[in-house]
């Protein structure tokens, strides 16, 4: 039988993959700040989740998307290129500050390519 405790170490482990893939960190509740999401858990306040600032969360996802194909981005041909924009214009890669230049960087291509790129999925 399990007992609160067994049952929240349950729940931190459920919920940390997907904190993981939002490039979050995990915080003991008492440590939240204002911009922090507290969860709780059978009334009992068990993490918070300190979310990753904009351009944070687009590296993160550069890297994942890296990870995941199993080569650096600028090594990809040109079409699996257009896919890595594709994927990133749907998560909103492009609304981040400087975002353009960012994936242009980690592709190895141009700001202008990358704009063509954005251009050919519409």
């Amino acid at each position: 039988m399990t007992g609160p405790r067994d049952d929240r170490g349950s729940f931190v482990a459920a919920v940390k993959p997907l904190v993981d893939a939002m490039g979050g960190e995990i915080v003991p509740p008492d440590e939240a700040g204002t911009d922090d999401v507290v969860l709780a858990w059978q009334g009992e306040d068990v993490l918070a989740v300190r979310l990753p600032q904009l351009a944070d969360s687009l590296d993160h996802i550069l890297l994942a998307l890296e990870r995941k194909r199993g080569v650096p981005l600028s090594d990809l041909d040109r079409k699996a290129k257009q896919e890595v924009v594709r994927i990133l214009e749907a998560r909103g890669a492009f609304a981040v500050r400087h975002g353009v230049e960012t994936v242009a960087g980690a592709l190895g291509v141009s700001r202008f390519t990358v704009y063509n790129y954005l251009n050919r999925s519409t």
